[in-house]
């Protein structure tokens, strides 16, 4: 097995970084991505990842036969026991290429892009907590696109134009409704006299492989989860709050505003729970 340089990008089987200007994903964004953080050369949560790419093209209508079985080869140069760093993957599926246009054509075959790059984690992040703020970019609400990851990223690249402060790691994002969803980049949990709650996300947001993983831990630890439509005043009564992600794993949140928190136990203990689900 060939191992390749980091970072590394293949497009469709091919050590290439170009794709034509007539694809869809560059075209429209038409197409879905994923990020897969690498231990060891064993992608975590490869199977969730999968599953919710395979939902994804099933909402946009982009052919997926055969497509498991070309990521698979694609990625196999990247999932070895010899590459001791952890990396981050990010699969990107895109309709492929087409005509000018919106209609898109049944016959086209989809452009996989995979790439590798090195990862650093943010260990006083996920020891010491993060500080955050409430973005003034809404999410906009379509069921059809909530919890899948499409490549139509431009209310994340807003909220994230929105602060430079180096001490805010993250942006809390409500809906035009004004109720929470999640942050740009990560789901949000808070804890309450022992619940758990997390925003419903039914009209927007990303279902988090991460996110789904901790709900199913919950559930082994026999802790009630309530997911719902909350506004951001709850925030305040909560006890901890934290975020996670496939690359960040979980932050615990210390501060929003006015508001902090310390680091409760059961945001350490969802944190060493997951930490047993990847090294397993």
């Amino acid at each position: 097995m060939t191992k390749l340089p980091l970072p590394a990008i293949l497009i469709n089987g091919a050590l290439v970084d170009q794709i034509p200007v007539n694809d869809r994903g560059l075209q429209y964004g038409d197409g879905l991505f994923e990020t897969i953080k690498i231990r060891q050369g064993r992608p975590l949560l490869w199977d969730a990842h999968l599953a919710r790419l395979l939902l994804g093209c099933e909402r946009l209508g982009i052919r997926s036969d055969g497509l498991l079985k070309r990521i698979e080869q694609d990625c196999q140069s990247f999932f070895s026991p010899a590459l001791q760093e952890t990396c981050i993957l990010k699969l990107i599926v895109t309709r492929g290429v087409g005509e000018r246009g919106y209609k898109p054509s049944n016959h086209v075959n989809p452009t996989v892009i995979v790439s590798i790059s090195p990862y650093t984690p943010n260990v006083p992040c996920q020891e010491t907590g993060v500080t955050v703020r409430i973005c003034d970019t809404a999410l906009g609400i379509n069921p059809l696109l909530a919890g899948i990851k499409h490549l139509n990223r431009l209310e994340q690249v807003l909220a994230r134009q929105e602060w430079d402060d180096p001490h805010i790691s993250e942006g809390l994002m409500l809906d035009v409704d004004g109720n929470l969803v999640e942050g740009t980049m990560s789901n949000l949990f808070w804890a309450k006299d022992g619940v758990l709650f997390t925003p419903l996300l039914d009209r927007c947001g990303i279902l988090g492989t991460v996110r789904q993983k901790l709900l199913s831990i919950a559930e082994q630890l026999d802790i009630t989860v309530v997911e719902g439509r909350f506004s951001p005043d709850v925030l305040s009564s909560a006890e901890e709050v934290f975020l996670c992600n496939s690359a960040i794993d979980i932050w615990p949140v210390v501060k929003l505003a006015h508001k902090t928190w310390s680091i409760g136990p059961i945001t350490r203990q969802f944190q060493a729970k997951l930490e047993e689900v990847y090294v397993c």
